[in-house]
């Protein structure tokens, strides 16, 4: 696991991690624009919606997945996903998830 990749909340979540084959961390993946090979990496690590040449991505991963993706030369920073509160009193206390 390369955790300089990794941001805080994330390196602190997967000490929580009971099952460590099972997709249960949500997150946020940015990679350079990832080729063919690339993009078939990522979706056999469970990543959806993958295309060639984009870089950010969004998946639902197990911490297996998120050790190898760590790993990998063309991603760039993997950052667990967060919920924000709106605090606009005219919306109302609304939860907005970010990855």
């Amino acid at each position: 696991m390369d955790y300089q990749k990794l941001d805080a909340p994330l390196s602190m979540a997967l000490k929580d991690v009971q099952n460590t084959d099972e997709p249960s961390l949500q997150v946020f993946i940015h990679t350079k624009p990832v080729s063919n090979a690339e993009s078939a990496a990522l979706k056999n690590l469970g990543v959806s919606g993958v295309t060639s040449g984009e870089d950010a991505f969004t998946a639902t991963l197990s911490l297996n997945a998120i050790s190898q993706l760590s790993e990998q030369p063309w991603v760039q920073y993997v950052k667990l996903s967060q919920t924000l509160h709106l605090a606009n009193p005219r919306y109302g206390m609304k939860r907005v998830r970010v990855f």
